[in-house]
């Protein structure tokens, strides 16, 4: 039987609810990646990713990957290099809530986010909240470049703010995942983040910023990167992606296994 919501008639999807089936949604985006990834680089990640966290859970926790959100916000800053596709912040909640609720009240009480996009964590953390509130169910939401982290910080090449957008950890992602839409030759790491503090790491992409205070604020990129791609691999790729789905994984079970 097929793993994804898409597939499944509605006769079909009574069994995944007596069973109290677990279902993902990946969220990513779409937009500017810099001249040498596609402009669905996020989305291209929440998807893989989705697909390696159902086959890693399967058939130990019955679970359902729906389709990926391949569209959501991004900083108007970003619109200076085509390919950037914004949905407002309040609309993009607004139909991550409407999707979740459906599911919710549609009998489903094991429900988990894949934020696979910088801009989304506050927001979706939100939308998890006012879900609580509107159902009495609490969602679970992943984000794979922090799931990674220690396993990147302690095989990458780059220095510190050479993994923020479209730098090392994204790049290196796609040279597995997608290595034909890679185009290294247009590869630079003119657009490593230079600036550092005890308060904003290099790479708050991956999680460890003290403060919120935005990249696209801090040093004008003169790309569409902030990063050092030039320093990506496959094999870093594979790596991450291995790291994110084993951690991700170990969540999950311990997120079905309670309540």
């Amino acid at each position: 039987m097929s793993y994804l919501f898409r597939d499944q008639s509605w006769v079909q999807l009574q069994e995944p609810l007596e069973r109290g089936t677990l279902l993902i949604l990946p969220v990513g985006t779409t937009e500017e990646h810099g001249p040498h990834l596609p402009v669905d680089t996020d989305a291209r990640i929440a998807e893989a990713y989705g697909h390696g966290l159902a086959r890693a859970l399967l058939p130990e926790v019955p679970v359902l990957l729906l389709d990926t959100i391949r569209y959501g916000y991004s900083m108007k800053i970003m619109r200076q290099w085509p390919g950037t596709i914004v949905v407002r912040t309040r609309v993009f909640m607004d139909m991550i809530f409407d999707i979740c609720r459906s599911l919710l009240e549609m009998g489903f009480s094991k429900l988990a986010l894949l934020d696979c996009h910088g801009h989304h964590s506050g927001a979706l953390n939100v939308v998890s909240r006012e879900l609580c509130d509107a159902c009495d169910r609490a969602v679970a939401i992943l984000s794979p470049a922090a799931l990674s982290r220690d396993e990147f910080n302690a095989i990458r090449r780059s220095p510190q703010g050479g993994a923020i957008h479209a730098g090392e950890w994204e790049t290196s992602l796609l040279l597995h995942l997608s290595p034909e839409v890679v185009d290294l030759s247009r590869a630079t790491d003119v657009d490593t983040m230079r600036y550092h503090s005890d308060f904003i790491a290099g790479d708050n992409f991956l999680g460890r910023q003290r403060v919120t205070w935005s990249t696209w604020y801090l040093q004008d990129s003169q790309t569409g990167v902030y990063g050092d791609p030039t320093q990506a691999t496959a094999e870093t790729g594979a790596k991450i992606l291995e790291a994110a789905i084993a951690n991700g994984a170990r969540f999950l079970r311990e997120f079905y296994a309670q309540g």
